[in-house]
């Protein structure tokens, strides 16, 4: 039977299977071991159904306690592990309360256009103990099926995957198709967010919607294969390659990669 990418959820549009993906070598990622997602606390109880029908283990959250004040505990299967890696990052953390300046202010012009990528690179930096955690917890068999999610399955959770697949040997351009599939399942979504901003800018600024620039939201709601090579471009520079950055970066030795790879290549 044909394996699954994207796992519909009525509370979580972005949840996929990071399964099936070749390696530069021929093998192939094994499916429902691993799964990318954004937040989990809207999902409906035939969501908790779905997720114990894929034997869901372990659920590792990137998100900060200050996230998670906002949009709430995860809602989860009974007995699955909750594992909390929090990336933080003060440079994020700045350019989101200037997300939230404009936001008040209806000027999306001051919403910096290079703002995603600036984000993936800062990652590879802030992220680099929780992300090394994170492939020490997928390696471990008795962890999986496993989940790890941010907010909306872009950011962080898009950095994570890249390392990931990139520790298991899936081409880059697999790996940045893989980034962009979040434009694909979250379009009603981002749609929907996009129409809201554009009225609300309208309101706090007096004029009609149709005269609000909405280029530097778009650029942040609909995501480039730009951003994500912002995250290579960042471990190639500081590292040498990405394999400097698994190595160097997040510490991880021969054997441990070769773990990894043993536990999710066939």
């Amino acid at each position: 039977m044909p394996r699954q990418r994207h796992i519909p959820l009525q509370g979580q549009v972005n949840f996929r299977d990071l399964g099936g993906y070749q390696t530069k070598n021929g093998e192939t990622v094994k499916w429902g071991h691993v799964y990318r997602s954004g937040r989990l606390p809207k999902l409906s109880d035939q969501d908790i159904s779905r997720l114990k029908i894929l034997g869901i283990r372990t659920v590792v959250n990137l998100l900060t306690v200050d996230d998670m004040e906002v949009y709430g505990q995860d809602r989860l299967p009974d007995g699955v592990q909750e594992i909390a890696l929090r990336i933080h990052s003060t440079t994020v953390t700045e350019l989101a309360n200037m997300i939230n300046g404009s936001l008040q202010t209806g000027d999306f012009s001051k919403v910096p256009i290079e703002l995603n990528p600036e984000i993936h690179r800062l990652l590879i930096h802030d992220g680099k103990q929780e992300y090394a955690a994170l492939l020490r917890e997928i390696a471990d068999p008795m962890r999986r099926p496993i989940v790890f999610h941010c907010s909306h399955g872009i950011h962080r959770t898009g950095t994570g995957a890249a390392i990931l697949l990139s520790a298991l040997g899936v081409p880059w351009d697999t790996i940045r198709q893989d980034y962009l599939l979040s434009n694909q399942y979250r379009h009603t979504e981002v749609q929907k967010r996009l129409a809201q901003l554009r009225h609300l800018a309208a309101d706090k600024r007096n004029i009609e919607p149709q005269q609000v620039d909405m280029t530097n939201m778009e650029a942040f709601l609909i995501q480039d294969g730009s951003y994500v090579d912002a995250s290579r471009d960042e471990m190639i520079d500081e590292y040498g390659s990405i394999e400097g950055n698994i190595s160097q970066g997040l510490g991880l030795n021969d054997d441990q990669i070769q773990h990894l790879r043993d536990e999710l290549l066939v």
